[in-house]
């Protein structure tokens, strides 16, 4: 794994931690700071990277990108883009 690929990871279990706890959370975090580093990591990944962590990170499905990073794309459920 890259060191962008590493610091996207860290990001999305970041947001996905702060999803979870958001209903707990007041005030409420903003969530766009998160948004706008992923969008920026994705700019940074090289030629060569894995063309569905391009498309999970482009399409914005975070979920998908975590689980193929952690090496558990097999638990990621087939979507509508083909």
């Amino acid at each position: 794994m890259t060191d962008t690929e590493q610091t996207i990871l860290q990001s999305l279990l970041e947001l996905e931690k702060t999803i979870q706890n958001l209903a707990a959370t007041n005030p409420k975090p903003d969530l766009l700071p998160l948004f706008t580093r992923l969008d920026e990591l994705t700019a940074q990944l090289p030629r060569g990277t894995e063309p569905d962590l391009l498309h999970y990170m482009h399409k914005r499905s975070y979920e998908k990108a975590r689980l193929l990073l952690q090496g558990r794309a097999a638990e990621n459920v087939r979507g509508k883009c083909h």
